[in-house]
């Protein structure tokens, strides 16, 4: 192998050392910054990770190769795949990044609807619940049934036997929003049985 080979080889090894950084940043973005809903795992953040960076190497590299050949004529076919595919798994990061931060303002639209619905619930219940009810106003307990609209709150009594819930529906003026709903608890309404 030639001298000038070597060099290029040794110059256009940064596809799997930038894989492996790079899908380890990606899963780190996507546990903290999830692309979609409120929460991802970090291991299902890797897999996704890892997976999308070899699609992509695989799928687009040989033709982002031939694209890097042409500005840089003298670059050697393999080379240039090699920096094709590191360019590509730092494009997906980025897109993680962007999605990440996206979607933040989404999550926390929905914490602050989940909060105003909360609100709105114990108000109700401290004022229209029996005694025994609003002894655990704290410790309420929330189902999602359309987010971010309509949630159902149950308050347990003091035994922790019976419920007193509400249905919330804050597209509703803040004193017709909520209306109660009945004494099963959101466990048996997510199981299909309240």
């Amino acid at each position: 192998m030639s001298l000038t080979r070597l060099r290029w080889r040794l110059r256009g090894a940064w596809l799997w050392p930038s894989f492996l950084v790079l899908s380890l940043a990606d899963a780190t973005i996507v546990h903290e910054l999830p692309p979609a809903g409120d929460s991802a795992t970090w291991v299902g953040g890797w897999l996704l990770a890892s997976v999308l960076n070899l699609l992509a190497i695989a799928m687009l590299g040989r033709a982002g190769g031939r694209v890097v050949r042409r500005l840089r004529g003298d670059m050697p076919a393999v080379v240039a795949r090699n920096y094709a595919g590191a360019l590509l798994t730092l494009v997906i990061t980025l897109g993680f990044l962007g999605a990440g931060l996206l979607n933040q303002a989404t999550v926390q639209a929905d914490h602050a609807a989940l909060r105003d619905a909360v609100a709105r619930a114990e108000a109700y219940i401290g004022t229209h619940a029996p005694a025994s009810f609003q002894v655990g106003l704290r410790e309420l307990d929330t189902y999602v049934v359309q987010e971010p609209v309509i949630y159902r709150v149950c308050a347990a009594d003091v035994s922790g036997g019976r419920y007193y819930c509400v249905v919330v529906n804050r597209s509703q003026p803040f004193g017709r929003s909520v209306h109660y709903s009945g004494a099963e608890s959101n466990a048996l309404l997510a199981q299909g049985q309240g």
